[in-house]
């Protein structure tokens, strides 16, 4: 039978690829962005008498409300913004649905999407399902912050949504408030909705606030504002995440997401409640605790040929690796780990059409001891 693919130029993403690269050649994984050590053990506890409670059969499809409730909290605690539990926040199954169900409850077939390129790799097939057209706007380089005139550029009216990412995946770039003022200029009395992708919130480095949009009235009263706990946690595998939006976005998400996954897995929901009740202070000191391993991975590196970039938000260092070897980063990240034994992430599938830049994304949300291990082996590394 012959079959006309919808994504046609989709394939398996890259960090399965990388993944299972690494598991081949006996690797140290630092490349798929999850840690390698456990969540905390009160949250671990918290699930387990989830279940021994009963908490098993399905919740509200739009989240259970204890968690709805503390999600709402935290949002007024960190970014003074009170939302209502009941109308504004929805409880997904990752962030990956969020982003997906927030598409294709707003953005319709010839609409246009600005997707801030390099962008992270579930954006562009979530638009394109919709019959709409992604319109990518590439950071600047090196520091890949937002070109704010060549967004303005972009705009037309087809434009239906324009989704940032701060942190930004894949290069730790983040968003300042003077970022959020010129894009509140650029959208104000036009119909464009925000998606804003943050699900790396607390991982902001250097004593900087995270400046999340929903800081901002008036573009939080036109923002899906995307998160999520496998980040904040440590439990990628569990897959929760949540959208805070103002009622009448979150009433169309809701239609998606109810049809999508209608509910996400229920104990998990009430750990997360009861941890966000009982120890706020793990999200509070989440920075820190990233940011020693961010310096501790840097030191072991320092005595590489490997340039470092600078990471002021999430888990990942990005390297310039050019002074080891001048070929695209797919066939140095395929090298590094066939003859070194070290896999990370290739940049390029992040773009729509590459730049000629030699850097490759490496997870430092591992133990120590894998980070050590990593760096012996990147130690071997000569340059040319």
């Amino acid at each position: 039978m012959q079959l006309a693919s919808k994504l046609p130029a989709v394939g398996t993403t890259i960090f399965s690829v990388m993944s299972e690269l690494a598991a081949k050649h006996n690797a140290v994984n630092l490349g798929q962005g999850f840690p390698d050590f456990e969540p905390p053990a009160q949250l671990r506890d918290a699930l387990a008498r989830a279940v021994a409670d009963g908490r098993n059969q399905y919740p509200p499809g739009i989240g259970v409300g204890a968690l709805r409730e503390q999600i709402a909290h935290k949002t007024a605690a960190m970014y003074g913004r009170n939302t209502n539990p009941d109308t504004e926040v929805t409880v997904t199954s990752g962030a990956t649905e969020a982003i997906f169900a927030a598409i294709a409850a707003t953005v319709s077939a010839g609409d246009e999407v600005i997707v801030l390129d390099p962008a992270y790799d579930c954006y562009v097939p979530a638009i394109e399902l919709q019959n709409a057209t992604a319109i990518r706007v590439p950071l600047r380089q090196p520091d890949f912050a937002v070109d704010w005139q060549r967004v303005a550029e972009a705009i037309s009216p087809r434009t239906r949504m324009l989704i940032v990412n701060s942190p930004h995946n894949p290069t730790g770039a983040v968003l300042d408030a003077v970022d959020l003022d010129r894009l509140a200029e650029l959208l104000r009395d036009t119909p464009i909705i925000v998606l804003s992708d943050e699900v790396y919130e607390h991982i902001v480095f250097d004593g900087h606030a995270h400046q999340s949009v929903a800081r901002h009235d008036e573009l939080a009263a036109r923002s899906f504002v995307i998160s999520s706990f496998g980040k904040t946690y440590h439990c990628t595998g569990w897959k929760i995440g949540y959208c805070v939006a103002p009622p009448p976005l979150t009433a169309e998400l809701r239609k998606v997401h109810q049809y999508l996954t209608f509910a996400t897995f229920a104990p998990a929901q009430w750990a997360l409640a009861e941890m966000l009740a009982s120890e706020p202070q793990h999200h509070l000191q989440l920075a820190d605790f990233y940011q020693a391993k961010r310096d501790r991975f840097r030191a072991l590196l320092a005595d590489t040929p490997l340039i470092l970039r600078d990471v002021p938000g999430g888990y990942f260092q990005l390297v310039d690796y050019s002074p080891i070897r001048d070929v695209d980063d797919a066939t140095f990240s395929q090298w590094l780990v066939r003859e070194v034994g070290v896999a990370g992430v290739p940049l390029s599938p992040f773009f729509e059409t590459s730049p000629d830049i030699r850097l490759l994304r490496l997870c430092f949300a591992k133990s120590d001891a894998t980070l050590v291990a990593g760096a012996e082996r990147l130690a071997e590394l000569k340059p040319v």
